[in-house]
């Protein structure tokens, strides 16, 4: 299977290019290859954010949850909840 690509110019810092120079010579790999990961890790977090959040969507209860924040205060923090000065 033959993997269609693009070409484009990409803009960076200078400490930027440089840091992902190092990382990609200590992982092995090209600089080309280490941003095409990099980015392909990027997009599956997203899409699977995104496809989390929207299975999850219809079952929320608006009601239930103003119902539960508007509720009156529970026990006082413990002493060890609070922070020390």
């Amino acid at each position: 299977m033959t993997t269609k690509v693009s070409t484009f110019s990409l803009r960076l810092p200078i400490s930027l290019k440089a840091a992902i120079e190092k990382l990609a010579a200590a992982d092995g790999t090209s600089m080309n290859q280490f941003l095409v990961m990099a980015a392909a890790e990027k997009l599956t977090a997203i899409q699977t954010a995104e496809s989390y959040f929207a299975a999850r969507r219809g079952r929320g209860d608006l009601d239930k949850a103003l119902a539960f924040l508007s509720r009156p205060g529970g026990e006082p923090p413990r002493p060890e909840d609070q922070l020390a000065d």
